[in-house]
């Protein structure tokens, strides 16, 4: 079937969206000259898509209500069961609600997309149907995963499982909230920003988010390639590590994935932390919203590793900040170009592109208004870095990104681990539905202040629960080098066998 060839009228107008003005005699030139570039298209839409093969029987499923979806955790619930042998037999997962399931809908937390059927599965989903796990649903998420609160969700805030009306932390909302609640054993959560581990801090559960590039984003929606991550939300350390060892390892169809990398994570559960180095980050302690109480919640999980045998100190990484202000025309810019204006897959990388997504996803300019707030600062902000300064700032902010993460790699030439609050607050109220703007937005990123950095510098960052505030949990970030997820694994598995992180 032949590609809609333009007439003149419709070539005068591609040129004025180029800044081109041409002359009739002209336009009547160049469309001749590019009849043969267009039959390359028509050549390309007669052929079929390349698209990874489908390999376990599901149903579209069905989206729960009333008590069955008490938390609006869920967005659909289909039961695929995996290969009847493997490492993960008898656990049951939830995917967040970003991550392609063919067969069954996908909305991202956005009305726009309401109506996205994947045709295809996620690498990671494949992966754990391989190993046996038998995948219960898809988690709700937030608007376009633009918020670390889970009030933005459409059509209903995701509840935490430990105060009805307060926040469960985003934009893996569902995907910690079920494992807390004991709905499922495992999710799947994604991270740009802080979206594993914030909810998992809310939550009270292990999040982790890998090195850059060590799970493949293969078949999830991305937000802006430098900066996405995808990682295992669990209820235990051990179910952690050995979802990541299913997860982790190159698939060839993501360029994310520039070293081959994977790991026996579960061998460093056993190994205590007698002479592990541990540093506290100074500036992790230093945010001007930090909970007196969570900060002495984490400070005496601290003193907890030090007593089973770690070496404590502190440490100063000025890195940290700068990270954590680079997310802004990185983030901001990046993900307007490849999320917004890119239709949800962007240009310029080869992988695979998930081009129904693509099309879906394009209409999304026909409801602009209907985005969120949360969504809408982002592209506000990164429309103006990209009109006013052509994306200057976040070319430079990349090239300084190399400088921040220098000064992690810094401190981790002198310890083992680095440590902080995941988030300065524990889980607050949720917004009421007619809140302002401001109230809106500021409940999506009052909480990112140490998460963020480590999407922008690519260090793996685990979420891990070391306490109640007021019946609310706390988190404590651990931070490695780059791959080196066995060694907060040790650290983590060390504090989780120490005792009830719930009575600390």
């Amino acid at each position: 079937m032949a590609i809609e060839r333009p007439d003149a009228a419709q070539l005068h107008h591609l040129a004025s969206q180029l800044h081109l003005q041409l002359s009739d005699e002209e336009a009547a030139e160049y469309l001749a000259l590019m009849q043969p570039n267009l039959d390359a298209y028509d050549l390309i839409d007669e052929l079929s898509d390349e698209m990874p093969p489908v390999n376990y029987p599901r149903q579209q499923g069905y989206r729960p209500a009333g008590e069955e979806n008490a938390l609006n955790a869920w967005y659909y619930k289909s039961e695929v069961k995996g290969a009847t042998e493997g490492r993960l037999i008898g656990k049951t997962v939830a995917l967040k609600d970003n991550i392609a399931l063919a067969g069954v809908p996908m909305m991202n937390g956005a009305t726009s997309l309401e109506g996205h059927v994947p045709l295809f599965d996620a690498t990671v989903v494949t992966r754990l149907l391989d190993a046996g796990a038998t995948i219960l649903g898809k988690a709700t998420c937030e608007h376009f995963c633009l918020s670390g609160g889970s009030h933005t969700s459409d059509p209903a805030p995701v509840q935490n499982p430990w105060r009805q009306g307060y926040s469960a932390g985003g934009s893996s909302s569902g995907s910690a909230a079920l494992v807390a609640a004991g709905e499922v054993d495992m999710a799947i959560g994604c991270d740009q920003g802080g979206s594993i581990r914030i909810p998992s801090a809310f939550c009270g559960t292990y999040g982790m988010k890998p090195t850059h590039g060590l799970v493949p984003y293969t078949g999830i929606m991305p937000i802006e390639a430098t900066i996405d991550h995808a990682g295992p939300i669990t209820a235990t350390v051990a179910d952690n590590a050995l979802m990541l060892e299913v997860m982790a390892g190159p698939d060839g169809l993501d360029p994310r994935q520039y070293m081959s990398r994977g790991g026996n994570y579960s061998a460093a559960l056993g190994k205590g932390v007698k002479g592990l180095k541990i540093g506290i980050l100074t500036e992790g302690f230093q945010l001007p919203n930090l909970q007196p109480d969570v900060a002495l919640k984490v400070r005496n999980a601290v003193a907890k590793l030090e007593n089973l045998g770690a070496v404590v100190g502190e440490i100063s990484v000025p890195g940290h900040r700068l990270a954590a202000a680079l997310w802004s025309p990185i983030g901001c810019e990046g993900l307007t170009m490849q999320m917004m204006h890119g239709n949800g897959m962007g240009f310029n990388w080869e992988g695979q592109y998930d081009v129904a997504l693509l099309d879906k996803h394009a209409a999304w300019r026909d409801h602009a208004d209907s985005l969120s707030p949360s969504l809408k600062i982002c592209m506000l902000i990164g429309q103006y870095g990209l009109s006013r300064y052509h994306g200057r700032f976040y070319a430079k902010a990349q090239n300084i990104a190399r400088r921040a993460r220098a000064d992690y790699d810094r401190a981790l030439g002198d310890f083992d681990l680095l440590v902080m609050p995941t988030v300065p607050i524990t889980a607050q109220p949720l917004p009421e539905p007619d809140c302002s703007i401001t109230e809106y937005i500021s409940r999506a990123f009052e909480m990112i202040g140490n998460t963020a950095a480590l999407d922008v510098t690519g260090h793996p960052a685990m979420s891990v629960p070391c306490g109640i505030v007021d019946g609310l949990p706390v988190g404590m970030m651990l931070v490695g080098r780059h791959y080196a997820e066995s060694t907060i694994y040790q650290a983590a598995a060390a504090f989780e066998a120490s005792g009830d992180w719930k009575q600390l």
